[in-house]
């Protein structure tokens, strides 16, 4: 989420992102955060969103605070399902964790305010939301081992990630299937099935949580299958790198 700001230079680990001036709010201040990676028409699309909502008085918040809004969000989606039992409140709530999740990032990007302790809090953040999503789907009836199964695809393939970073990988790695939007939506969607069809899929009646779960789990074995085509791809030969 966050380095200095344009024209500067930041180091975390072995990644190093330098962004120059001017680039820090568009789709190259992105790509430099990312490794170099070129972001995807659907990507630009959620970028320049981000970018229009980024400005005016959200400007001016912190960007670890949305962070960290973002987590309390998934939280109060987790909070309304195991309390009322109100599945519909779910889909507005990780919606407002994924803008969250999208704007912390564009407020560093936009005011300068990117810093690798920033780049921090977000991934702790997010891992907190992901331990969230999986208690939602909890709630909404998904078998504990699925449950668990979903959770660890998703730490197994950040943990790979920021392993081959540590080592001298430069940037992501790839851009998989399993990012944490796929996430949001998965959850999302389960939500909103079991507000509308209660009663699970129509004719064998299985379980919309138990479905979506076994889809994300699916959709993590796939991204950990991309993520270590990338790092083999782009994994130095040597380490430390460059010796």
């Amino acid at each position: 989420m966050s380095p200095t700001g344009p024209g500067q230079r930041w180091q975390a680990e072995s990644m190093v992102s330098d962004i120059p001036a001017g680039r820090g709010g568009d789709d190259a201040g992105w790509s430099d955060l990312h490794g170099g990676v070129q972001p995807s028409r659907v990507v630009r699309g959620w970028l320049r969103v981000m970018r229009a909502l980024s400005g005016g008085p959200v400007s001016r918040i912190p960007p670890d605070v949305l962070s960290l809004a973002g987590a309390l969000a998934l939280a109060a989606a987790w909070g309304v399902v195991v309390g009322p039992g109100w599945p519909a409140l779910v889909v507005p709530l990780v919606l407002v964790a994924g803008v969250l999740d999208g704007l912390d990032g564009a407020v560093a990007l936009r005011t300068g305010r990117a810093r690798p302790l920033g780049a921090l809090v977000d991934s702790v953040a997010d891992r907190i939301g992901d331990l969230l999503l999986g208690a939602v789907l909890l709630a909404l009836g998904a078998p504990l081992g699925w449950v668990l199964a979903a959770v660890t695809s998703v730490l197994l393939l950040e943990y790979v990630r920021a392993r081959a970073q540590a080592v001298g990988m430069p940037g992501v790695g790839a851009v998989t299937v399993a990012e944490r939007p796929t996430r949001l939506i998965v959850v999302a969607m389960a939500a909103g099935a079991v507000a509308v069809l209660p009663g699970g899929t129509p004719g064998p009646g299985w379980q919309w949580a138990s479905v979506f779960t076994i889809v994300w789990t699916a959709v993590g074995v796939v991204g950990m299958v991309q993520l270590l085509n990338g790092i083999r791809r782009s994994m130095p030969a040597s380490f430390p790198p460059g010796r």
